[in-house]
């Protein structure tokens, strides 16, 4: 069986408000964010091959040389992304060899991934098809009324029984993915995460509990926590 993972570099990063020129490159314990995932992946041991999403040239060869400052065994393919996340997976899906069987689509921002929770998912995947790595909400949750401001809005509680924040990696069997994209594609629907892909064809994903922090890069204030874990990891081993 041949399994591969997409690494989703495209992203615009808006969000870190102009603190860094790229997230995925920042240098984070020592090194830049990608590369703590390509690191957990090679650890697991689940894939041969890595397709890697970069939003333009530039970027392009700063991942290269990010990518050949550290030893790994992977075969690297490179496809430019899109405007949309969405529209990133679906290059990538379309350039996967069609000797891929199982594909892990992972955010690269997620640089905390476990090597464990990795084999775990792989684990999942081949025995149900789709399967993505989630954790239970424990706040309390409110949906805000709809203003222009933050000021006075009536709150409403969510019941978060049955609720799950979505994580990535989020791995399916390669045929049913490009299926489920094509489909979005044909239908003009949006999406924000693989696992919606499915849910628009009624195809059911098989949530894999993960126990370790696995937080997104998504605000400056992420840095300084995002370090502090890859820290303690490095402690425990």
């Amino acid at each position: 069986m041949s399994h591969a993972a997409i690494f989703l570099c495209a992203g615009s990063g808006t969000r870190m408000r102009g603190t860094v020129h790229d997230k995925v490159l920042v240098p984070l314990n020592g090194q830049p964010v990608v590369i703590h995932s390509l690191k957990a992946f090679q650890e697991a041991g689940i894939i041969d091959q890595i397709m890697v999403v970069y939003r333009d040239e530039e970027q392009k060869a700063l991942l290269e040389e990010a990518f050949a400052s550290v030893p790994h065994n992977y075969a690297l393919n490179w496809v430019e992304g899109g405007k949309e996340r969405q529209d990133s997976v679906f290059n990538a899906l379309n350039e996967l060899s069609l000797l891929v069987e199982y594909v892990y689509i992972h955010d690269c921002a997620r640089p905390c991934v476990h090597p464990e929770a990795l084999r775990e998912l792989s684990r999942a995947v081949i025995h149900d098809s789709a399967a993505v790595l989630a954790h239970r909400v424990t706040d309390t949750i409110k949906k805000a009324t709809t203003r222009k401001t933050f000021s006075k809005r009536r709150l409403t509680d969510v019941p978060r029984a049955g609720l799950w924040a979505m994580e990535t990696p989020q791995a399916f069997e390669r045929e049913l993915i490009v299926e489920a994209y094509r489909r979005l594609r044909l239908e003009n629907k949006s999406v924000t995460d693989d696992t919606a892909a499915c849910a628009q064809q009624q195809i059911g994903v098989t949530l894999v509990e993960n126990l370790t922090p696995n937080p997104k890069l998504t605000v400056p204030g992420d840095l300084p926590y995002l370090e502090f874990l890859l820290e303690r990891r490095q402690i425990e081993v």
